[in-house]
């Protein structure tokens, strides 16, 4: 669920952050090296951004593997909150 999560949003900023940058090109009528410049700008802009988007969103919901790493565990029976329970 998750990764469906990220990747969607990902997308959405993506596709955000392109016609951002990119919305020059068609407001100022650029041509030639301007709009390939400014073309290959925004499709990176667009690729970092969802990939920034993807790995922020993933390593927040990283199923408690950070807590697990630190040596906090949950209790084993519902309910049981302290460890001498």
């Amino acid at each position: 669920m998750e990764i469906g999560y990220a990747v969607v949003t990902g997308a959405l900023l993506a596709a955000a952050l392109f016609c951002l940058v990119g919305a020059p090109v068609l407001v100022l009528g650029l041509e030639g090296a301007a709009q390939r410049a400014l073309l290959i700008a925004a499709s990176a802009a667009a690729a970092v951004g969802f990939l920034a988007r993807v790995v922020r969103v993933l390593w927040r919901f990283d199923g408690g593997a950070a807590a697990a790493a630190v040596g906090v565990r949950q209790p084993s029976q519902p309910g049981r909150t302290r460890p001498d329970s």
